[in-house]
């Protein structure tokens, strides 16, 4: 993925790498005890997925064993053999490269089940993530613009974090997701042809929300599948939702087995639609030689 030299646009100008379920890595030993017997999404861990240009990672939080531990559900809880790590080792390497790369913006989007009043908050803090917030009160409503990427550097308001539970936001001041993005249907009902919202977003061409969240992944994570819809598919779904989206290009791209593809894959995507927002090209090595 080629990084363009060019923070002069506002946040939503531009598209980022996403990981879905960032935390369900393949061969992450049990943390309980018991062996797990749910699916994973990705191969590394999320330090690697950072490296290797991942800005977005979709967590999903629960609180179990008196803390919150991300995990998969069944029956909607955690339990000993669908939880992968406790959730404060994964924003401690979130930490550890927002210190190390003090350029970079990183999204989280939050599957929230955590119900006790504040923990949630209060492990931001814990973690000193909390340095880095970027916060509710400045981000657009009724579809103007984010701030300038760069600004938002010189700030150090660099942490973007999204809660699927909509009280959070005026009880924790973390930004309910749905207030301020529109995102497509997930796993196969996502995969059928057609651009469609999620039911929990608006319409697509709902441009009171200033961001776009494209899911392109099957329901079961499979790491020869994964390969396929990381491939020719992406574009051409990317294309449709942009029409959907009324005409706007996503900004999140959210796959499983992200390196996983028969091409560019979902780096050339992110590239291309960089290039797309960027400078109107699908060539997002024009954009580079235009700022340059």
């Amino acid at each position: 993925m080629l990084i363009v030299q060019n923070n002069s646009l506002p946040f939503n100008k531009y598209a980022f790498l996403t990981t879905h379920n960032s935390f369900a890595i393949r061969g992450e030993p049990s943390h309980t005890g018991v062996p797990r017997f749910t699916p994973a999404n990705q191969e590394d861990t999320v330090t690697q997925q950072l490296n290797h240009g991942v800005r977005a990672l979709m967590l999903d939080t629960y609180e179990f064993k008196d803390g919150i531990w991300l995990c998969h559900s069944f029956k909607g809880k955690c339990h000993d053999f669908t939880a992968f790590e406790p959730a404060m080792d994964t924003l401690k390497e979130i930490k550890a490269f927002m210190s190390a790369n003090p350029s970079e913006i990183l999204t989280l989007i939050l599957e929230d089940h955590v119900e006790a009043p504040y923990e949630l908050s209060r492990l931001f803090r814990s973690s000193g993530l909390d340095k880095y917030w970027f916060p509710v009160s400045k981000m657009p409503r009724d579809g103007q613009d984010w701030p300038l990427v760069k600004d938002m550097v010189a700030n150090n308001q660099r942490l973007i974090v999204f809660t699927s539970d909509r009280s959070k936001q005026e009880t924790e001041r973390i930004a309910y997701q749905w207030n301020f993005m529109v995102e497509t249907q997930y796993g196969n009902g996502g995969l059928k042809g057609n651009c469609t919202n999620r039911r929990e977003s608006a319409a697509l061409d709902d441009k009171s929300k200033s961001l776009v969240l494209v899911n392109h992944f099957g329901t079961l994570p499979v790491r020869g599948i994964s390969c396929e819809y990381n491939s020719e598919g992406l574009m051409e779904m990317l294309g449709k939702c942009h029409t959907a989206a009324g005409n706007r290009w996503a900004n999140f791209v959210a796959v499983d087995y992200y390196k996983r593809s028969d091409g560019g894959g979902a780096f050339e995507a992110v590239d291309k639609l960089n290039g797309e927002m960027l400078c109107g090209s699908s060539d997002v090595k024009a954009c580079a030689a235009r700022f340059s």
